[in-house]
């Protein structure tokens, strides 16, 4: 237990780095609860109740079919599971790793994993839980067909990586000022319950109303999204480029940040916290 570790080639490196990003996931997930399946479980049912609420909001408002041809509740789904990835990921990054945090004193271990660990973690707790409620609803209540499984996949994903760009950059912020980083997050967070579009559908909404709502790469990706489940639907007035874009600036600026901060970020800032 004495002996110092080395990697003695870049395989070996890259194994001990990918095997510590596993054990940082593992430990990550079972933070949520003592039991994993259970916080799996939770995780579910946090993603179905908001579906329900929606759902009991829309028939309130006398919404009663999708604005796109195809299944309601497919429709309700696929804004609300992006958002839900998109914000938790944001959020997770945004809180993952300082360098006053206790675990970074163990030498094999450093910000990277952290990030790396928090990131995946949501990743994989969000698709259990739609891949969960997508297969209960398809076997007991109605079956569906998605257009593009691969494509929304893959958008899926994208969401998901823009939320860690997002949270980079917040996470960069954090030793400067806790408070600013935590309020950014969290009014972040709270714009996209609204701004993100997952009630709306880009091609019917009047013009004088989409700017508002058009500047949120998460907008352009939940309309493209579902451009790829439902076959009657194609985006016209969104883009798939703008958020990749988005995203390759937003992780550059969130680099930036962290590495400059790493150089000068000191144990004692926290302490006047």
């Amino acid at each position: 237990m004495f002996k110092q570790r080395h990697n003695r080639n870049l395989f070996q490196a890259a194994f001990t780095t990918f095997a510590l990003i596993y054990h940082q996931t593992v430990y990550n997930l079972r933070t949520e609860h003592r039991n994993a399946v259970v916080g799996l479980i939770i995780t579910v049912v946090q993603s179905l109740l908001m579906v329900i609420v929606f759902l009991a909001v829309f028939q309130l408002i006398g919404m009663r079919s999708s604005p796109i041809r195809g299944d309601f509740m497919l429709y309700i789904m696929s804004g609300i599971f992006l958002f839900i990835t998109h914000v938790q990921a944001v959020g997770a990054v945004a809180g993952s790793s300082s360098v006053s945090t206790g675990i970074l004193k163990h030498e094999p271990l450093n910000a990277a994993i952290l990030i790396s660990g928090a990131a995946l973690a949501v990743l994989y707790r969000q698709c259990i839980a739609c891949l969960a409620i997508l297969a209960v609803y398809y076997l007991a209540f109605q079956p569906f067909t998605i257009f593009d499984p691969l494509g929304a996949g893959l958008l899926f994903l994208l969401v998901w990586f823009l939320g860690c760009c997002i949270g980079l950059v917040f996470l960069g912020i954090r030793p400067w000022s806790p408070q600013v980083s935590g309020v950014l997050t969290a009014l972040y967070q709270r714009v996209n319950m609204i701004f993100s579009g997952k009630m709306f559908v880009a091609n019917a909404m009047p013009s004088f109303i989409l700017p508002w709502f058009s500047w949120n790469p998460l907008f352009h990706l939940i309309d493209q999204e579902r451009g790829y489940l439902f076959i009657n639907y194609s985006p016209h007035r969104t883009s798939l480029l703008y958020p990749m874009y988005y995203a390759i600036a937003l992780l550059m600026i969130g680099l930036l940040i962290n590495f400059t901060t790493r150089k000068y970020e000191s144990l004692s800032w926290s302490a006047a916290q």
